[in-house]
Formats: C-alpha cells, structure tokens, sequence
C-alpha cells in the first residue's frame, strides 16, 4: 500500500519553521509593546522634573503644572476605551501605530505651547494617547508569548516604564541644562519612528484572530456579562496606580524642596531609583511564574511599607538613594506582575478593551493623587505627605490584592476556558 501520509523529515522541517516564525513574531511583538510603553512613559515623565521651571515660564504655581500631570492621568480611559475596541475588532497592529504617532505628535506641540491654557489642553489631549497604549501593546504581546513565559516578560514588558523614567531622567541630565524644558518635549517626536517597524515586522496574534467578534451588540453583551470582574479589576488597578504614582510622579519635586537636591543629583537619584525598578519587575515577574501573581504581588507591596523611612526620611544623601533604589525595586516588582495578571483574568474577545480600559479608570480614579501630594507638599512639607499617603495606599493595595482571583498560566485563544 502506498504511503499518502507527510513525509516525516518534511513534517519535521514543516513544525520547526512554524516555531521559529512564531518565536520571531514573539520577539517583535515584545520589542513593540516595550519601546511603545517606553517612550510613552519618557513622554509624560519629562515633565516631572521641570515643574518649577514650566510654572515659572507660565507664570503659575507648581501645583498648577501639578494639576496637567493629573489631567493626563484623568483622560486615560478615554484612550483606552477608543483604541482598546479598536483593538478588539481591528487588530492589535493598527491602533497601536496610531496611538503612538498620536501622542509623540502631541508631546512635540507641548513644547511649542504659548502658555498655561495651551499647555493644559494638551497635556489633556497627551492622556488619551497615553491611555490607549498600554492596553493595545500589552494585550499584542501577552497573546504572542509562551505562557510559560508570561511572568518575566511581564515584568520586562511593564518596565518600559521604568526605562522611560530612566531616559528621562538622563535627557534633563544633559539637555535641559543646555536648551531649557521646551527641548526635552520636542524629543518626544522620536517614538514616532516606532509605527515604522511595527508595520514592517508585527504581525497580529493568533488569539486575536481567533476569537475576534465582528459583532457590536454580541461585544457589549459580553462587556456586561463581566461586570463584576471588571469593578474588581478597576478597584486594583486604582490602588496599583495610587502606589506607582504616589512614589514616582512628585518625588523629584520632594529632592528639590525638601532635601535641596541640584538638578543633577535629582537626576542621578531617579536613574538609580529606575534601576531598581528595573530588576525589580524582572525579579517579580519572574517569581509570579513560580508561586503565584497575587502572592508576587503581596510581598512587594508589604516590603513596601516597611522602605518608607529610607525612601522618605532617611538623614544622609547615600541612603536616600538607597531607599530609592529599594522603593522603586518592589513598587515596579508588583507592578512587573500586572500585565500577565489581567490580561489572563480578562475574557478573551475582551482582552486589547478589558484590562487597559480597567486600568486607565483606576488611573483616572487615582489621578489626583499628584495633585494631593503637591497641595499638602506645600503646607506640611513634601516628605510627609509623600510618607504618609505612601504607607496608606501601600497597606489598602495589600489588601486588594489578596482579595482577587487569579489565573496563572490560563491559555489564550480557543484553546482557553470558557470566559
């Protein structure tokens, strides 16, 4: 009898060629989603460290400009409703080009603004972009991984954010001396760049493909069918961005004022702080994959607590730096865990809407916690009330935490338990 079946060498040859093609469209969708989320963050963290300087220039008080940090905190949902269902029924591919060339273009206008009212507007319009990227990347790249491999790259996916504060803490280093605020928003223009190489060398998850709905109304029904899951998911993501916020967004300013940092010791102290947060959301990443996402996430956040007199109040310029660097180690070591967290608890027709629409309304939820910490750092001092809003919101998230369900290594796709 004739043998009609594959050869086996062609067969062979035929799954290692599948493998490697998944493997690379793997890799190019983590180098899109990290750059993305990287420069998005270096975008809206150029602006913390110049606050004084963009009050001055507008002729305005420093919880002013406070006020546009949180306005872009606030309009985030906004981005993620638009380009998160965009996602969902269009691809993860083309939103996450246009919101990329979206907020670089806004961020370069920020530098041309004549004035505070400008500068506010667009720093309203910047949230949006803001808002849509991470959903849309983190949903490209947590379906285009192993599963076995979700927890590490989570954490090397979510510290893109980090590294965004590390760059722009190093382009006020060397530029802002020389060419003022206005020059650190005009190198915004560059992520643009990025569209470039996603359109060239990303390709659409299989997921995606999957389980993707053409269908509206059977889109909606299936947002109201998980209510209850998407109120917890807003409920952590707000106490996850009270603690990231809380520790990262005013604590140049705490250097300036409290401790009388130069520009370039505040500089030096939020690079090796971003370093810290570095490793630690590699570390914890990492670590979620062997004992669990929530418990991760639960040792991070009480460690936390327990750094607040070295990260806040510690007497010498060495242990301050210190205390950054442990601080921000296990704030982004919890928050490494977060994108393989909720994007496995999300329903799968769901996933580029759900989880970064939950998170952005938790930022939107937690934005005024800059403008709290500026308005209390005026009157009793900006290293108490970064201490005490710290330790509250730190011990509040332990809490949430442990309160949630979790679905560690849960397939994506068909292949996924009914949702």
């Amino acid at each position: 009898m004739a043998n009609t079946g594959t050869p086996y060498g062609v067969a062979t040859a035929t799954t290692d060629a599948v493998a490697a093609e998944r493997k690379t469209n793997a890799r190019n969708a983590l180098i899109a989603g990290f750059l993305g989320w990287t420069l998005d963050a270096f975008d809206f963290f150029v602006l913390t460290f110049v606050l004084t300087e963009v009050a001055t220039a507008f002729q305005v008080t420093r919880p002013q400009i406070a006020l546009t940090l949180t306005a872009s905190l606030a309009m985030r949902p906004v981005g993620a409703l638009i380009f998160g269902s965009m996602a969902d029924r269009y691809g993860r591919r083309l939103p996450l080009m246009m919101v990329i060339i979206f907020y670089s273009l806004v961020q370069v206008l920020s530098g041309f603004a004549p004035n505070y009212t400008t500068f506010f507007v667009l720093r309203l319009l910047y949230g949006i972009g803001m808002g849509g990227e991470w959903g849309v990347g983190a949903s490209l790249v947590m379906e285009s991984v192993s599963p076995k491999w979700r927890g590490v790259v989570s954490g090397l996916l979510q510290e893109g954010y980090a590294l965004g504060y590390l760059l722009a803490a190093i382009a006020y280093y060397a530029v802002f001396p020389h060419w003022g605020w206005r020059a650190l928003f005009f190198l915004g223009g560059l992520p643009a760049l990025l569209a470039l190489f996603i359109r060239a060398k990303v390709q659409e998850p299989e997921a995606w493909k999957e389980t993707r709905s053409a269908n509206w109304a059977v889109y909606r029904r299936s947002i109201l069918k998980h209510w209850k899951l998407f109120g917890y998911l807003v409920m952590l993501m707000s106490m996850m961005s009270f603690i990231a916020h809380g520790t990262q967004d005013m604590y140049p300013t705490f250097l300036e004022q409290a401790r009388h940092f130069t520009p370039n010791m505040r500089a030096t102290t939020t690079i090796i702080s971003m370093i810290g947060a570095i490793f630690g959301g590699l570390t914890f990443g990492l670590y979620s994959d062997r004992i669990g996402r929530r418990r991760a996430m639960i040792i991070a956040v009480v460690l936390g607590v327990l750094l607040v007199p070295i990260w806040i109040f510690a007497p010498s310029t060495g242990l301050i730096m210190a205390g950054a660097f442990a601080m921000q180690f296990v704030v982004q070591g919890a928050w490494g865990v977060i994108p393989a967290h909720i994007n496995e608890l999300s329903p799968n027709e769901l996933r580029g809407f759900f989880p970064g629409f939950a998170y952005q309304i938790g930022v939107l939820i937690s934005s005024t916690i800059v403008y709290i910490e500026a308005v209390l750092g005026e009157t009793m001092g900006y290293a108490a009330a970064m201490g005490i809003l710290a330790i509250a919101v730190l011990i509040v998230g332990a809490v949430v935490i442990a309160l949630g369900p979790e679905a560690k290594g849960v397939a994506f796709g068909r292949s996924a338990r009914p949702s």
